[in-house]
C-alpha cells in the first residue's frame, strides 16, 4: 500500500508503516479500497487525561487503549482549540476534564468535553490567549499506551534569555553576594564527611583557593534537570521519580550559585513537564551559556548497583557496557514523554549535528573531574573516573557539557538518601564547589559586547 492510498483512505499524516500498526492494533476494521470499515469490536476508550502546565507550553494529553481518529481547528471570540475525536464514547474519564485544569494555567482557562453527534466526542478547551497547537499522537511505549497530545504554545515564544533577564531583575530575589570564589567547606551548612574516594581530580588546596576570584565577567550556567512531566524517569522501590529529585537539586544548585554577583543560573525546566532533549540544548545556547549540567538520579538492573558518576559525551563510543546502557535509557526520554516529530528545526538540526569541537570537549573533560573530585566526598563513586557515552543532552558544539548521576535510585538505600532533603542539600554543595573549582582553574573568556549583559 502506498502513502498515497493511506491518505486517500482518511487517514492524513499517517504513513504506510503507522497505518498498518492501526490496522494490526484494532483488528475490528476491515478497510476496502472505497474507505468503508465495517466495526466489529469495542470501540477506543480514553483511560486517562493528563494537563502539564507551564510558561513554555501546556500540554494535554490523552491515553487512549487503541488508537483514533481525530480533527482539530482553532475558533475565536473568545479563541478556542476544538477537537473531534471520533469512534470513542463519552465517559467518566472525560466528564472529569474540567477539573484538570488550574486556576493559573497561563493558557488554559477551561477544558471540556460532551458527545457531539454519534461516534464523535467534541473535545474544546478554552484559551486565556492566542496560541498556536500542535495536535499529535504517540504510539505505546513504557507504561502508556496510545496518547493523544494536545500542546498548547503562546503565539510569541517564550525568550530563554528575556526570561533569565527578567527573573535576575525580579524585585523579591535575595540580593547577590559575594564575588564567584571557591566556598570553604567549613562554612558551608551541611559539611559532608568524607567518603574516602580518590579520583583523578586535583585535590582542595585551602590556601590558593581562597581569595579573589579571576573570573571577571558575567558566567551563564545552564541546570538541567532530568525528565518531567510525562516522563518521571527511573522509580525507586519506595516510588521516588528521578524527575522530582532531579529538579529539587537543580533548585537548590541555583541558589548556591546566585551567592555569586557574577553568575547567573537558567533552568531548562522550573516545574513539573516535558522538555525534549534537543530543546534543552536549545535553550542553553540561546541564553549563551558558558556551562551545562544535567542532574539525573541513576537506575540499574541490580539494586545492589551504587555510587555517583559524571559523564562527557562520546563520539567514538561508551566508555563501558553500562555507560551506553544508560545513555541509551536517557535518550529514549523523547520517546516516552512525547516528542511532535513533524515539527523541524534546522538551528536544532545544525546544533546537534556539529560536534567537531575538541576545545569544548576538552573543557567538558575539567569540569567533569572538578565535579567528580567533590561528589567522593558526600557518597560513593561509581567509578573513579569521568565516563563517556552519547548523551544526546550533551551535543551543544560549544558549551562544555557534563551530566551528573548523582545516585542509584534504584538501589533502596541510595533512594532514602535522594528522597532526604539533606542529602540534596549536600549534593548542590558538592556540585557547587565543583563548577566554582573549574571555573577559577579555567576562566572563561571574554564574550562579545553583545554577550555581555550583567544585572546587579
Amino acid at each position: 500500500m502506498s502513502e498515497k492510498s493511506v491518505s486517500a483512505l482518511g487517514c492524513p499524516g499517517l504513513t504506510r508503516r503507522r497505518f498498518l500498526h492501526f490496522v494490526g492494533a484494532t483488528l475490528a476494521l476491515s478497510v476496502t479500497p472505497l474507505g468503508q470499515a465495517a466495526e466489529t469490536s469495542k470501540n477506543p476508550s480514553i483511560l486517562a487525561v493528563r494537563v502539564w502546565p507551564a510558561e513554555d507550553y501546556t500540554r494535554v494529553t490523552l491515553e487512549h487503549d487503541s488508537p483514533v481518529k481525530y480533527s482539530h481547528f482553532i475558533l475565536e471570540a473568545p479563541d478556542r482549540l476544538v477537537v473531534d475525536i471520533e469512534g470513542i464514547e463519552f465517559n467518566k474519564v472525560l466528564e472529569s476534564l474540567s477539573g484538570k485544569v488550574a486556576e493559573n494555567d497561563p493558557y488554559i482557562k477551561l477544558l471540556r468535553a460532551g458527545r457531539f453527534k454519534p461516534g464523535v466526542v467534541r473535545l474544546v478547551m478554552e484559551l486565556k490567549t492566542r496560541v498556536v497547537p500542535q495536535v499529535f499522537t504517540l504510539q505505546p511505549v513504557g507504561a502508556y499506551g496510545h496518547r493523544l497530545v494536545l500542546d498548547v504554545y503562546p503565539e510569541v515564544p517564550v525568550d530563554p534569555l528575556l526570561a533569565l533577564l527578567q527573573e535576575q531583575n525580579r524585585s523579591d530575589r535575595p540580593p547577590s553576594g559575594e564575588e564567584l570564589k571557591l566556598e570553604d567547606p567549613a562554612t558551608l551548612e551541611n559539611p559532608p564527611e568524607k567518603a574516602g574516594n580518590k579520583t583523578d581530580s586535583k585535590p582542595a588546596e585551602s590556601g590558593k583557593d581562597k581569595g579573589k576570584s579571576k573570573v571577571t565577567r558575567l558566567v551563564t550556567i545552564t541546570l538541567d534537570a532530568g525528565h518531567g512531566g510525562e516522563d518521571p524517569g527511573a522509580v525507586g522501590k519506595k516510588g521516588t521519580r528521578e524527575k522530582e529529585v532531579t529538579l529539587a537539586i537543580a533548585r537548590r544548585l541555583k541558589t548556591r550559585l546566585e551567592r555569586h554577583t557574577n553568575v547567573r543560573v537558567a533552568l531548562t525546566r522550573d516545574g513539573d513537564f516535558f522538555v525534549p532533549l534537543g530543546t534543552r540544548v536549545q535553550k542553553a545556547r540561546r541564553v549563551q551559556s558558558d556551562l551545562f549540567v544535567s542532574i539525573h538520579a541513576d537506575a540499574w538492573i541490580k539494586p545492589e548497583a551504587k555510587g555517583s558518576s559524571v559523564f562527557i559525551l562520546s563520539e567514538k563510543g561508551a566508555s563501558s557496557t553500562a555507560a551506553r546502557w544508560l545513555a541509551q535509557k536517557e535518550n529514549d526520554a523523547d520517546l516516552i514523554g512525547g516528542v511532535n516529530i513533524n515539527v523541524k528545526d534546522p538551528f536544532l538540526a545544525r546544533t546537534l549535528l556539529d560536534l567537531s569541537q575538541t576545545a569544548t570537549k576538552s573543557d567538558s573533560l575539567r569540569l567533569a573531574k572538578a565535579v567528580l573530585g567533590e561528589l567522593g566526598g558526600i557518597n560513593t563513586l561509581h567509578k573513579a573516573s569521568v565516563e563517556q557515552a552519547g548523551f544526546a543532552v550533551l551535543k551543544a558544539p560549544d558549551i562544555p557539557s557534563i551530566l551528573v548521576e548523582t545516585a542509584f535510585i534504584s538501589n533502596p538505600e541510595e533512594e532514602r538518601k535522594l528522597a532526604d532533603s539533606k542529602y540534596q542539600e549536600q549534593m548542590a554543595e558538592a556540585l557547587t564547589r565543583g563548577i566554582l573549582r573549574y571555573l577559577e582553574q579555567n576562566p572563561p573568556a571574554a564574550k562579545s559586547t553583545l554577550a555581555q549583559i550583567e544585572i546587579d
